[in-house]
């Protein structure tokens, strides 16, 4: 039996799983959005080679397209 150090991570736990969802549910809001088949692919290989994710890459495009439109303030 190997014996596991204190400190030593031990998977993705119920107790964690819930905490993520708590989390997220309390900061975060989810929005769907459709692409033309392809379009994906494309995004990603764009972030990837720039070191950004997905995520950050489209809300870096709206605030920067809301800027320019004198749009609300997103922060």
């Amino acid at each position: 039996m190997v014996e596991k150090k204190s400190g030593t991570y031990t998977g993705y736990t119920e107790a964690r799983k819930a905490a993520n969802a708590k989390y997220e549910a309390e900061t975060v809001e989810r929005i769907s959005l459709v692409l033309p088949k392809g379009k994906k692919a494309i995004i990603k290989a764009h972030t990837e080679h720039t070191g950004q994710s997905i995520n950050g890459f489209i809300n870096e495009a709206i605030d920067e397209k809301m800027e320019r439109e004198g749009g609300v303030d997103h922060e």
